[in-house]
């Protein structure tokens, strides 16, 4: 697993390039991916949240670091994290283990950086 610090240039950069591709479809569906976190009926930590279970149970790892670093920043507690990965333990099944043990060296990784 890459470091933090990797994951986060390369995502930055690679977001750079499909940005700057000139694609309409690629333009709009990040877009709609931005609008969908923004403030609505549910505030915009709830829907980080949400974003990591849905994350934990797709089994996307980027997206999961993607989100705990979001849930960080939204103020989430460990044991709330924790508590949600739970959740999404239970919706995914055992498949998604893999998933939660690189989501917790995540958390490691996320905390020794805010020390």
């Amino acid at each position: 697993m890459e470091k933090l610090e990797e994951f986060q240039k390369f995502r930055a950069e690679m977001n750079r390039e499909i940005e700057g591709s000139g694609h309409l479809g690629l333009k709009r569906f990040f877009a709609l991916d931005h609008q969908a976190y923004e403030a609505g009926a549910l505030d915009p930590k709830t829907k980080e949240l949400l974003g990591l279970v849905a994350s934990t149970v797709l089994r996307c790892d980027d997206c999961v670091t993607y989100h705990l670093e979001r849930c960080a920043a939204e103020g989430w507690t460990r044991a709330q994290v924790i508590d949600a990965l739970d959740v999404a333990l239970i919706v995914g099944g055992s498949i998604a283990i893999p998933h939660l043990r690189r989501a917790f060296a995540r958390m490691q990784e996320i905390e020794g950086l805010k020390k």
